[in-house]
């Protein structure tokens, strides 16, 4: 078995240097390709939550958001987004380097090799599962901004007023559960779909980490990304719109959480709830995780380390 400070699959050594590096690019990532797809996000949002009103689409969406509030509607919500996924990235890239490297020595390099893709599921499922206990007030606070932009004029002052109006855990944590079952199975299938892209680039490529095709290793972090943040996007989209209808104030009656789930189930239904906005959604999924595995590769670089790949421990 490794022990700490020897390499791992001919890799490393893995420290706390190596882990701070990776929550730090996780960060990076996750807050640049977030606040950039802010737009998109706030007219997903409107699609989800007004679909008889922004009916005509994703392009003719920001046409309508822009007529009836100004181009300044299209970055509603920016601050709390940039912050929340810049917390949930570190956790999330972070703690996926974390579990996944651990797993391997607890298992040992055949082992792990042999169940590599069960370690990048369960690897990114907990770390998931942590960084969505920092994610959901700043969640809860964009959407409540972006279904109601006269709700208040900044982050602050909407987590203030949602907290009075409500209390702390009904303004923050009332989507907890949707975020779970929207998060979860999509950083699952990010992680799980983009290993197993990535691997059969460079198995068709005749390639490697160490060796990569002309495109670099960027250019297979970016295309192996893209068709991980599809599928990501199909799987938890049905989720996606559940929390952003929870959040959106009186939605669902005023019972218990998993109540007002149920009454807005009943009320969209559950095909609207699988494909209101799938289309917008898998455009912004798609290029958001190919940008953030791209950017938390030229990150890692910056900083010196040098991203862990499941290797054949056999050649």
């Amino acid at each position: 078995m490794s022990e700490l400070g020897e390499k791992v699959m001919g890799q490393g050594p893995f420290g706390m240097k190596y882990y701070l590096s990776g929550a730090l690019a996780g960060g990076i990532c996750c807050s640049i390709t977030h606040g950039a797809l802010t737009p998109v996000d706030v007219v997903k949002t409107r699609i989800q939550l007004d679909p008889v009103t922004y009916n005509k689409g994703m392009i003719g969406g920001f046409g309508q958001v822009i007529k009836a509030e100004g181009a300044g509607a299209l970055l509603t919500g920016l601050g709390p987004t940039a912050q929340g996924y810049f917390i949930q990235g570190w956790f999330k890239f972070g703690g996926v380097e974390f579990f996944k490297i651990n797993l391997t020595k607890k298992l040992g390099e055949k082992t792990a090799w042999e169940n590599r893709n069960s370690i990048y599921l369960l690897s990114s499922a907990m770390a998931e599962f942590i960084a969505d206990i920092f994610l959901c007030p700043y969640e809860a606070c964009r959407i409540r901004l972006v279904s109601n932009p006269s709700y208040a004029s900044s982050m602050v002052g909407a987590a203030t007023k949602m907290a009075a109006e409500e209390g702390f855990v009904t303004a923050f944590y009332s989507g907890f559960v949707p975020i779970l079952f929207k998060q979860i199975p999509y950083t699952m299938a990010k992680f799980a779909v983009q290993g197993k892209a990535q691997e059969q680039i460079y198995a068709r490529t005749k390639t490697s980490p160490e060796n990569p095709p002309p495109g670099g290793v960027i250019g297979v972090s970016l295309a192996s990304g893209v068709i991980a943040g599809v599928a990501a996007a199909i799987i938890s989209h049905p989720a996606d719109t559940l929390l952003s209808k929870i959040n959106k104030g009186g939605a669902g009656g005023d019972g218990s959480m998993f109540s007002r789930m149920g009454n807005i189930v009943s009320e969209t239904g559950v095909w609207k709830l699988c494909t209101q906005g799938l289309g917008a959604r898998c455009v912004m999924i798609g290029t958001l995780t190919a940008g953030q595995f791209g950017i938390f590769d030229i990150v890692m670089n910056a900083v010196g380390a040098s991203k862990f790949h499941f290797h054949d421990p056999s050649h």
